[in-house]
């Protein structure tokens, strides 16, 4: 069996060793450890690979909390003591920036931080009645895998929501359509949390009046989405059609529906908001657009420190919940919200926005290489960049930096997903 010792780690959370000039990507081990390891994919390159025996345990191992890691999916670095975590992020960032962009941020801003357990108040379960023996199973997907790990509690769950898993189960295998049940997905707002129940055949009453009972029981809101997103609705009569959040510092509240997308951490979003209004700095006779700017959850801080907002998004149903979000706060005034397909922006279709002061970004997964590209001479001296991918975010400041004239002034990572690999970061880019 063969053995190594673990240089540093990549982007997953792997331990990385060198073998005969091969890069080995070892789960589960950690820089500093001696391991052996066996390889599941070889490549003439590289190899991946998981760790079998650990021979020298690093300080900064620790002991996963949730008794399914390894297991399940949901989470990849347990094993790493908390503060290293994040100081792994921060590298990833980094070794981004100049690996693939050659740039480097003129500061690295102090990494965002919260709490490391229960954070997750948004989370998709998928549901599977087995066919073998009829066992319902609620969770995550194990690791590299279509099945669904077979779980009973969730660290990364709000402790409430983590009791339900096992109530769950038994509530799905008591229903009609048990095996027509794929997903839960679950939203915890401030005034109560949603189960919203896709289900691929209709309920029977006999169902309807058990889900309704179990939503009394252990006071959440059920909800059933039969067809498209726009189907979505609770099934307790008279109850309430909306969820919302708050940003305290902002004086501002947002409604949601369970299906819209929202951030999962809700106490990193909150300092991640005043970080974000820190650095773009709205003041009043400003304008300021926001791209991707979803129900508004950055586009009514900037209107409520004075500034005019122009608030770009491809849902049409989201650019609909901003604008209501706008005027239930009292802000309709300053935001002005438009449906467009900012991966499709054209230097044409961005000086439409009028002129600009500066701008926000917080694009998905892709990234915003369109809107870069299609920034001309008129294009805001500030851009404050909120990435969920430090890969497509270092393509795009190279090209801010490289082609349009920018410096990368900032730069540092949001702690959104403890026990994850997963970056969430944000950037600050000036011209003069």
């Amino acid at each position: 069996m063969p053995s190594a010792i673990i240089e540093s780690l990549d982007h997953e959370g792997r331990g990385i060793a060198r073998c005969d000039g091969k890069a080995i990507f070892i789960e589960g081990a950690l820089p500093g450890e001696r391991v052996e390891f066996s390889s599941y994919r070889v490549k003439p390159k590289f190899e991946q690979a998981t760790m079998l025996v650990l021979h020298k345990a690093s300080a900064l191992r620790v002991t996963p909390k949730c008794e399914f890691y390894g297991t399940c999916g949901g989470c990849s670095m347990q094993h790493l003591e908390a503060s290293a975590q994040v100081a792994v992020k921060q590298r990833v960032l980094e070794n981004a920036f100049w690996h693939l962009g050659r740039i480097r941020p003129d500061l690295l801003l102090p990494a965002i931080q919260g709490p490391a357990w229960g954070y997750r108040y948004r989370a998709r379960l998928s549901v599977f009645k087995r066919p073998s023996d009829g066992r319902v199973l609620v969770g995550f997907h194990e690791k590299k895998s279509s099945f669904i790990a077979d779980m009973h509690s969730c660290e990364v769950l709000p402790p409430a929501l983590s009791a339900l898993l096992m109530p769950l189960r038994e509530l799905i295998g008591a229903l009609s359509v048990a095996d027509r049940i794929p997903q839960i997905e679950v939203a915890v707002g401030e005034e109560q949390t949603v189960l919203l129940l896709r289900n691929l055949l209709p309920f029977t009453a006999a169902d309807e009046a058990r889900i309704v009972a179990f939503g009394a029981q252990h006071g959440v809101a059920m909800w059933q989405q039969p067809g498209g997103p726009d189907t979505a609705r609770p099934l307790q009569a008279g109850a309430q059609s909306w969820l919302s959040y708050s940003l305290p510092e902002f004086g501002v509240s947002l409604r949601f529906q369970p299906n819209d997308f929202t951030q999962v951490n809700v106490d990193i979003n909150r300092i991640l908001m005043r970080k974000a209004m820190a650095l773009l700095d709205p003041q009043p006779g400003e304008r300021i657009a926001d791209l991707f700017c979803g129900l508004g959850n950055f586009s009514l801080p900037i209107a409520a420190r004075g500034a005019s907002v122009v608030g770009v998004e491809g849902s049409v149903a989201m650019v609909r919940r901003a604008t209501e979000n706008a005027e239930l706060n009292g802000l309709a005034e300053r935001c002005d919200f438009r449906a467009a397909n900012l991966f499709e922006a054209t230097p044409k279709s961005i000086a439409a926005l009028g002129k600009l002061d500066k701008l926000l970004i917080d694009p998905p997964r892709e990234g915003a290489i369109a809107v870069c590209q299609a920034l001309g001479e008129q294009a805001p001296r500030r851009i404050v960049y909120v990435s969920c991918n430090p890969a497509t975010l270092a393509r795009d400041a190279a090209l801010l930096v490289g082609e349009k004239g920018y410096r990368l002034i900032s730069a540092g990572v949001a702690n959104m997903f403890p026990q994850t690999s997963h970056v969430e970061s944000i950037a600050l880019f000036e011209r003069s």
